[in-house]
């Protein structure tokens, strides 16, 4: 059992060595003797928080998807155009390419959200190995559907802003942000897969492109 008052610390060492793992090994080569390796810990320790593998890959997809809402959320301001604020969702999850790797994952805001980080090659890597994987499982099925129902009601709400601010013209909120969502989706499975637009630019301007378009945005 790990020492009184370092279960937190410890418990989030444990997922960000499960995510380091997992984006090197992938869900299949990831071990909870790896883990413990790469989190400087016991095999033991790592069951005593999360049981097994499943329970352990279930948390570390959770952490993964709620590493992005936590960015977005501590960046959007109340003051903000609902354009901005889109902007800003659109940074985090769909993010510019970046070439910044010395830094090691961590999805833990115990240290303040500003020091959570996730590089760009590790996104991408993680993002294809969890929804692969979701593809056949219901319990990682129900952590996505979860999560990507907030982020449609949390996109909406940005649209439906945006309007009632003069912003923005979109005839249906709900629609818009399913369109979006589905279009950062895709973009992101074709930058896994490298297949650039034919301009060769980073693809994240077509999602841009979109939310002009259907937000009738100035």
């Amino acid at each position: 059992m790990p020492k009184l008052g370092v279960e937190p610390k410890r418990r989030a060492d444990v997922i960000n060595a499960t995510l380091t793992c997992i984006s090197i090994y992938g869900i299949d080569g990831m071990t909870l003797e790896k883990v413990a390796e790469y989190a400087d810990c016991s095999k033991g320790v790592v069951t005593y928080y999360f049981k097994n593998k499943d329970n352990l890959t279930i948390e570390a997809f959770n952490s993964f998807l709620a590493y992005y809402a936590l960015k977005i959320e501590s960046e959007i301001e109340n003051t903000m155009a609902a354009g901005d604020m889109i902007d800003v969702t659109l940074k985090h999850i769909l993010p510019p390419y970046c070439d910044v790797t010395e830094k090691k994952i961590n999805v833990s805001q115990l240290d303040g959200i500003e020091n959570m980080f996730l590089s760009y090659e590790d996104q991408g890597r993680l993002f294809v190995q969890f929804f692969s994987k979701a593809m056949l499982d219901h319990k990682l099925q129900e952590v996505v559907s979860k999560s990507y129902t907030a982020d449609l009601q949390g996109i909406a709400k940005i649209f439906d802003y945006g309007n009632m601010q003069g912003q923005m013209s979109v005839e249906d909120s709900q629609s818009a942000a399913y369109g979006l969502l589905a279009m950062v989706i895709g973009l992101s499975f074709f930058r896994v897969a490298n297949i650039p637009p034919a301009n060769g630019e980073d693809n994240r301007y077509i999602s841009e492109d979109y939310v002009r378009r259907v937000g009738g945005r100035l």
